[in-house]
């Protein structure tokens, strides 16, 4: 059961439900072709979901971190992947409108290319330096030219890399013995995505590797400099906890319908009345609740208590680390359920067993969660 703020949100994610409900019919299909959900995002654009927190000056609807949270629950419920993928764009524009961390003229352009249906994510994994949040240095190379810049390099896990139009990619300058992140638009000569994306989870999101072979950048497009760490968290990072509960929920319908309805002849009911499939559920019932809380309370302090969001750090790394495992079990009890069935090719549950699982590698992962806790209780 979602946790409305309002009637105006409630009406939101209704005409969200509407929009998205060819979904789950496609999902099979798209994983057993390992391919990408175009005609998602296409029914996404048209519904003007990737403008959701974009300004209402740029035309975009202005909406906040818990109606973000609110909607990629709500897809993921029908399609994981596409949730997932499309969640890196929706959150890098709730960040930049929050943050607004560049030069104000190449913002506004950046908003403007927004507002027109530009796509956008960052890249910043790479083969060689895991995770960007545990602070490794990037290899990519950006190479100052005169007034530009030439930059070249891999990177991998590009979500959404088949639509994108802007990428934000991370880069070694060495000459300033610091890290830039540049603005590139796709169309740029030297620009190109290799296939590499074959997972047996959230293959989908089409994150293929993105590689760069002297790629001309003007100097305006070196948006931030900074240098390398480890990376403070972010509250739209919990589009990513919201995902997977958006799929554990999947699970749970689909258990639930089942109980109802299935009566083998060994029995005079369905399966509903048996004390084991009821004490399942009721757990099932219980973890749902338990993530879904801890998530929208965070948000809801995050969004209205800015001057706590120092503290709130280590709620966000808590709250994936939460969810996420919860979401895991969740599929899992939904699975025991259904029984053998659920591991029927054609069964969603198979498909959301191995989707769920790959929350547990997306960042923060569960180390360095429950690490920084520690910390927090044993020094601070």
């Amino acid at each position: 059961m979602p946790f409305f703020q309002s009637k105006e949100q409630e009406e939101y994610i209704n005409s969200l439900n509407a929009a998205i409900q060819l979904f789950s019919e496609r999902a099979e299909a798209l994983d057993e072709s390992r391919g990408f959900p175009f005609e998602n995002m296409k029914e996404l654009k048209e519904f003007g979901y990737p403008t959701l927190t974009l300004a209402k000056e740029y035309g975009g609807s202005g909406g906040s971190l818990y109606d973000f949270l609110l909607a990629q629950e709500a897809i993921a419920t029908q399609c994981g992947p596409t949730a997932l993928a499309i969640g890196w764009h929706v959150g890098t524009i709730l960040s930049l409108t929050e943050k607004k961390p560049w030069n104000p003229e190449v913002l506004d352009e950046f908003f403007q290319e927004v507002a027109k249906g530009a796509i956008v994510n960052t890249a910043a994994t790479e083969p060689n330096s895991g995770s960007p949040t545990r602070g490794a240095r990037p290899e990519t190379i950006a190479t100052k030219q005169g007034n530009q810049w030439s930059i070249t390099g891999r990177k991998t896990f590009t979500t959404l890399s088949y639509i994108l139009d802007i990428i934000l990619v991370t880069a070694w300058i060495p000459e300033e013995e610091t890290m830039g992140t540049f603005l590139i638009h796709r169309n740029l000569d030297g620009v190109s995505i290799e296939e590499t994306w074959d997972m047996v989870s959230m293959q989908g999101t089409g994150s293929h590797d993105l590689v760069l072979q002297d790629v001309i950048v003007p100097d305006k497009y070196l948006v931030v400099r900074q240098q390398p760490g480890k990376k403070q968290g972010e509250g739209w990072l919990l589009h990513i906890p919201a995902c997977y509960l958006g799929i554990a929920t999947a699970a749970r319908n689909y258990a639930v319908e089942f109980a109802k309805t299935y009566k083998p002849n060994s029995l005079p009911s369905p399966i509903r009345d048996l004390p084991n499939v009821q004490r399942t559920i009721g757990e099932i019932e219980l973890e749902l609740a338990e993530a879904r809380h801890f998530l929208y309370s965070v948000a809801e302090k995050w969004e209205e208590q800015p001057e706590q969001r120092p503290f709130l750090m280590k709620e966000l790394g808590a709250v994936k680390h939460s969810v996420t495992n919860h979401a895991i079990s969740v599929v899992d009890k939904a699975m025991r359920v259904v029984g053998a069935k659920s591991l029927q090719r054609n069964n969603p549950l198979q498909r959301y067993y191995r989707d769920v699982r790959a929350g547990l590698h997306n960042p923060p992962m569960d180390d360095a969660t429950i690490t920084l806790l520690a910390k927090s209780a044993l020094y601070d």
